[in-house]
């Protein structure tokens, strides 16, 4: 079993930052990978960015690119998603999530446990 939370959501204008942190519990965090993905109202939900159990690899979705950042401090059981020069269209409810099996996937399928979720607003 592994137990996500999600934090670092908020209100931020166009062409800000924010940083979300997902700490995670349960089964050994160095062992897994992790993912974001964002659900926006009206659409599917979305693939952001991976990272690997090492951190030594890193997938972004290509509307993130060069925008988001995504790292993993195993020592705190913790990964972010550092987001760069917000838009409006990255207003979601962000979720990190667990692969268990992969070393980081684009489908959502591919992950085995799921946080809460954290909202993101971006003003214009």
């Amino acid at each position: 079993q592994v137990q996500l939370v999600e934090s670092g959501g908020g209100l931020v204008q166009a062409g800000g930052s924010l940083r979300l942190s997902c700490a995670a519990s349960g089964r050994t965090f160095s062992s897994y990978a992790m993912g974001w993905f964002r659900l926006a109202p009206g659409k599917e939900r979305e693939f952001v960015a991976a990272i690997s159990w090492s951190g030594g690899n890193t997938y972004f979705a290509d509307s993130v690119k060069g925008r988001f950042t995504i790292s993993r401090d195993n020592a705190k059981n913790t990964v972010y998603l550092q987001m760069n020069s917000l838009k409006p269209e990255d207003t979601a409810v962000y979720y990190c999530a667990a692969d268990l099996h992969y070393s980081g996937s684009y489908s959502p399928g591919d992950y085995d446990y799921w946080g809460q979720g954290t909202q993101v607003t971006v003003s214009s």
